[in-house]
Parts: structure tokens; sequence; C-alpha cells
């Protein structure tokens, strides 16, 4: 993980802290330095939807000290099948703000910061730079390239998964950081040159989503950005898995640099999110 720079110490644990993490603190991979880790590591959450949801109420279950929520979208009726972080008394509010109120529930120790707005190329670097980590649960392939970029312009660690009707892919980049071999660890880029054209993949409303799914794939999102924060385990970058709800089968896939990456391959041409446009992106089955 990347530190914020104005990231203070951590706080020690109160009494009921102490009390509410007690399966945490007997971890040797965590115990109380990790703990401690925890409460003072601010993740920025994209999209409080089907991802979204199993990841925000993990994380602050965890005790991550600061979340962040962005999401410009409003609860429905529809999204309730999948959407755990919302309830149906809150059909019509806005979604970071009934995540907020959720979380407060779940965790009265964690701070959440609400950003009820798109991400757009004028605002992604100011906001995902006020967090040490980023997961991302959007629902398009516009705001994924967005959201990479900007965090890799950041230095920000970003985690990234999305679904299909049956099925889930997670990975980690960290371009940041080097591989053995000296090259920069992969980008969303260097996976994904290009956003398939436009028509060409159905949304959510078209083919369904089994609900379930988002669960699962949202839950494995909270795991590895809990192990970026506390450095434990074997990071995803460069390693993207492959979730077959139907098969009950996860696959792994190796994948590396691209040298010719516009973002940061040999010679880069992407500097800043000046390319990124505000139109509508195209519609991906993902979180949402």
């Amino acid at each position: 993980m990347t530190p914020s720079p104005s990231r203070p110490t951590p706080a020690p644990l109160s009494a009921a802290e102490i009390d509410r993490y007690k399966r945490h603190l007997v971890l040797r991979e965590v115990g109380g330095q990790g703990q401690q880790t925890l409460k003072a590591a601010r993740v920025l959450v994209v999209g409080a939807g089907g991802l979204g949801s199993p990841m925000l109420l993990y994380l602050a279950a965890a005790g991550v000290g600061t979340i962040g929520i962005v999401d410009d979208d409003t609860v429905s009726l529809d999204n309730l099948q999948r959407q755990v972080v919302h309830e149906t008394s809150r059909v019509g509010l806005p979604k970071v703000e009934s995540a907020r109120e959720t979380l407060a529930a779940v965790n009265p120790h964690v701070t959440v910061e609400t950003w009820p707005e798109r991400l757009t190329a004028r605002n992604a670097r100011d906001i995902i730079a006020r967090y040490d980590i980023v997961a991302d649960g959007s629902d398009n392939f516009a705001t994924r390239y967005l959201v990479s970029d900007a965090c890799c312009l950041a230095r920000r660690t970003l985690v990234f998964a999305a679904v299909g009707p049956f099925d889930g892919y997670l990975t980690t980049f960290k371009p940041h950081e080097r591989a053995a071999d000296g090259t920069p660890l992969p980008t969303y880029r260097c996976l994904f040159p290009e956003a398939p054209p436009p028509g060409t993949v159905a949304n959510c409303s078209e083919v369904g989503v089994l609900g379930s799914i988002v669960g699962v794939v949202g839950t494995l999102q909270a795991t590895e950005v809990l192990k970026e924060i506390l450095g434990i385990g074997d990071s995803l970058a460069g390693r993207l898995v492959i979730y077959d709800a139907l098969a009950t089968r996860f696959e792994t896939m190796r994948y590396t640099w691209d040298p010719d990456n516009p973002l940061t391959g040999v010679s880069p041409t992407i500097t800043d999110l000046s390319m990124h446009t505000s139109g509508e992106p195209a519609a991906v089955c993902a979180a949402q």
C-alpha cells in the first residue's frame, strides 16, 4: 500500500475496539499493530452497488478507519436483489447516504466520507489522492479506465473486480511498484488495452446477474484490500482470478506489463486525465 502523506499516527485501540476486534487480535498476521494499521487506513470504494455492498460491509466490520464512497446514483427497488448494503425503506435515497447509514450501524468506530457524484477527469485525481487504496466496483468501462489511470498517476494501489451473470473477475494493480525483473507491475491497460466497441457487451438489465455472485466477488475484493493494507499474503498484482459460479471453479491467469501501454509503457502518451471525456460510457454487466 502507498501511504497517504497526511495520514495520522494510528491511535490506540479503545477497550470497546479491543473487544470488537478480538478475532483479529489473535491472528498472528494482524494482531494489535495490524488492527491499528487498519484503523489508520483510508480506503475509497468506487460504486455503492453490487460489488461495493459486501466490500463496504466487510471493510467497516474489519475496522478500516476511514471509508470513502463515491456514487452518483440513488437506490432503486431492483437494486435490492444484490445490493445488500441498502434497504427497502431507502429506495429513492442517494446510495452513498444509504450506505453510510448501514455502515454507521455496523461499526460506529468507522468514519464514512461520501462523494455523491460521478468520477470525472476533473475530480478523480483529487478524490483518489485523499485515500491510501482504491477499490473499483464500477459498472462501465469508461469509469474503469479513468479510475485505473488516476490511481496510476496518483501512485495508489487499485483492487479491481467485475462480474457477469454467473462469473466474476478480480485483480490488483500496483504499477508504481516493480516486478522482480525491474519492469513496472501491470495496469488495467496491460490487461485490457482497449474497451470493447459500444453495444457489444450487454448490461445487467438485459442479461441479469445472480445476486449472490456479487457477494462472492465483492467479499474477495474486500479481502484483497485488507491484505494490501496489512501487507500480508500474496498480492494479486499480475494475476487475474476468474470465478465460474456454475462450475464452482476458480482459475488464475498471469499477465505482465505491456511495453506498448500508453500509460506506463516505454513511450507513454497518457500523462494526465485529459483524454477522458464525460460521454456516456459503454455499459457492462458488473457492479450495479
